[in-house]
């Protein structure tokens, strides 16, 4: 008896988090990647690989952080580095901004943890079908960035998530 509430609960459990999951029709790619030690070492990259079968649409961008409280810094510098399907490398700096001009965190924050999902492409278009393979580099003037827990990208379809 108590195996099969047990296992109801379980396929109620599933169920749900497969609908949660399955809502965000917009999500292409919402992927991070936790940073070992909490420490982000330059020569570190994260990569993350994006399937895009449309080129007529727009994308949204993003860069997941997350944060200590104590991170030493007011601000982040990533390089953002970008394989096309065609093999065209580009790579660019972006600043993500955490604290505002009066020492408040900018990002959601729990306990002494603060997330950040900054746009660093807003409405983007790719110029071919195919697979792109981003690599994220930790940009700051340390070798070795401390109270970085984890970092990773999103990119949603810019039609899809404006409704």
């Amino acid at each position: 008896m108590k195996l099969r509430r047990l296992n109801t609960h379980l396929l109620a459990l599933t169920s749900l988090l497969f609908l949660l999951v399955s809502c965000d029709k917009a999500k292409l790619l919402d992927e991070n990647k936790d940073i070992p030690g909490q420490a982000w070492y330059y020569k570190n990259k994260l990569a993350f690989d994006v399937n895009i079968d449309d080129t007529n649409k727009t994308y949204n961008v993003f860069v997941n952080l997350r944060v200590a409280k104590d991170y030493p810094f007011c601000n982040f510098f990533v390089m953002v580095h970008q394989l096309s399907p065609s093999k065209i490398i580009s790579k660019e700096r972006k600043e993500l901004t955490l604290i505002d001009d009066r020492g408040n965190w900018l990002g959601n924050g729990l306990g002494d943890l603060f997330d950040y999902q900054v746009p660093v492409y807003p409405q983007m278009r790719f110029k071919e079908k195919g697979i792109y393979h981003f690599e994220l580099e930790q940009n700051m003037r340390v070798d070795t960035l401390p109270y970085v827990y984890a970092a990773g990208m999103r990119i949603e379809d810019f039609a899809i998530a404006g409704k």
